[in-house]
C-alpha cells in the first residue's frame, strides 16, 4: 500500500469553522497511507493576472505545497449556495498561469459539513465544476455532506458520533482507494 501526500484546504477562513473541525476529524481519521497537511489559503491576496509575471510570496508558497502534494481534499462550507470566495480564489492563484495550472491532473476529493440537513451539497456541486475546469480528476462517490450538530466534532477533532466516526473513516478508505488507482 503506497503512502499517498494529501494537501487538504479548508474553504473557511474562520479559525472556528466547523470546517475545520472536520478537517481535523479527518487528520485523526485518515488510515495509515494517506498523510494529511493543511495548505492555508489566508494569506492569498485577490488573485489578478497582473501577478502571473511575479507571485507575491503568499501565493508562491501556495502553489509550491499545491505542487508539493499528490492529492487534495477540499473541506468546505457553503455560503450563499456556493462555495466560499476565499477558496475560489486559491483555484484561481493556483491554476494560473494556465501553462503552471497546479491542479491539472492532480486527484482531488471535496467534502464539507453544515448545520443544515443537506450539508454542503449546492457547494460541493459547484466546486466539482470548478475543479473539472481546473483539470483536477475528483473522486465524485461516494459523497461525504455531513450535518454538523452540536458537539459532533470537539475543537481537537474527535467525532462524538460512532456512525458519523464510521462514515468518515469509509470515506477516507474510498479516498485511498481511488488515489492508489489514480497514482498506479
Amino acid at each position: 500500500m503506497a503512502t499517498h501526500r494529501v494537501g487538504y484546504l479548508v474553504g473557511s477562513l474562520a479559525e472556528a469553522s466547523i470546517n475545520r473541525r472536520l478537517a481535523k476529524a479527518l487528520v485523526a481519521l485518515a488510515p495509515a497511507g494517506l498523510t494529511l497537511t493543511e495548505i492555508p489559503i489566508r494569506d492569498l491576496p485577490l488573485y489578478s493576472y497582473d501577478y502571473d509575471a511575479d507571485y507575491p510570496a503568499p501565493a508562491k508558497a501556495f502553489k509550491q505545497a499545491l505542487e508539493g502534494s499528490d492529492a487534495l481534499l477540499f473541506v468546505t462550507p457553503e455560503y450563499n449556495r456556493g462555495i466560499p470566495g476565499a477558496l475560489k480564489n486559491a483555484i484561481d492563484w493556483g491554476s494560473r498561469p494556465k501553462v503552471s495550472n497546479a491542479f491539472k491532473g492532480k486527484p482531488s476529493a471535496v467534502i464539507g459539513t453544515s448545520p443544515g440537513k443537506i450539508g454542503t451539497a449546492v457547494a460541493q456541486r459547484e466546486l466539482h465544476g470548478v475543479l473539472g475546469a481546473v483539470g483536477s480528476p475528483q473522486m465524485v462517490s461516494p459523497e461525504a455532506y455531513v450535518q454538523f450538530t452540536p458537539d459532533l466534532i470537539d475543537d481537537e477533532g474527535r467525532v462524538s458520533d460512532e456512525s458519523t466516526q464510521a462514515f468518515l473513516g469509509k470515506f477516507l478508505a474510498a479516498f485511498q482507494k481511488y488515489l492508489d488507482r489514480q497514482l498506479a
